[in-house]
């Protein structure tokens, strides 16, 4: 695949991103983001590395939106 991850972390952050359907923050009628905060526990509690996530999930989330 063209974009497909290439790190171990990049496959975590592309699961992550996979499980953060139902925390995005919103707008009147349109999504503006997700909640990173809550992506940030979530990473813990999964035991992913956050510096991974904070590096990664915002360039995702600019094509999310």
């Amino acid at each position: 695949m063209l974009n497909a991850p290439a790190t171990w972390e990049g496959i975590q952050v592309w699961d992550l991103v996979g499980r953060l359907s139902g925390q995005v923050r919103v707008a009147p009628r349109s999504v503006i983001g997700w909640d990173m905060g809550a992506a940030l526990g979530l990473a813990e509690a999964l035991g992913v590395s956050c510096a991974a996530v904070a590096e990664l999930l915002p360039a995702v989330e600019a094509v999310m939106v």
